[in-house]
């Protein structure tokens, strides 16, 4: 299973933040999917591997947390960002997220962060 060069799973319940985080990385050379619960986030890494996942801590079937635990297990090599807006979260995040970023989300470190983060992958 191979990396969709700068593909992004965008792991979240409201559809005008996906929406505007989609817009936001297609705008600048991302491929974007949409995840809205933790199981259909699951089945699409299950299904394509993405070179990164945008996280939201809340979602509706279980929170990110446990999503994170989830996609430690898959075999690609994904780069895990949770969002939230609650900075404590970071804290509990043991080290298995690769980045966090807090609501409300500011385009350019979003995209910094990305690349960043998915350089040489």
């Amino acid at each position: 299973m191979g990396v969709a060069t700068k593909a992004v799973l965008i792991v979240e319940d409201d559809q005008n933040i996906a929406r505007t985080f989609a817009r936001i990385l297609q705008k600048n050379g991302y491929q974007t999917d949409v995840a809205q619960t933790g199981r259909e986030a699951i089945q699409k890494v299950s299904a394509r591997c993405f070179s990164a996942a945008l996280i939201d801590v809340c979602l509706p079937d279980m929170d990110g947390m446990q999503l994170l635990n989830e996609l430690v297990d898959k075999d690609c090599r994904i780069v895990k960002v949770i969002i939230t807006g609650f900075p404590a979260i970071a804290l509990q995040t043991d080290k298995k997220a690769d980045a966090y970023l807090l609501k409300p989300v500011k385009p350019q470190e979003l995209l910094a962060l990305l690349e960043q983060k998915t350089q040489g992958k």
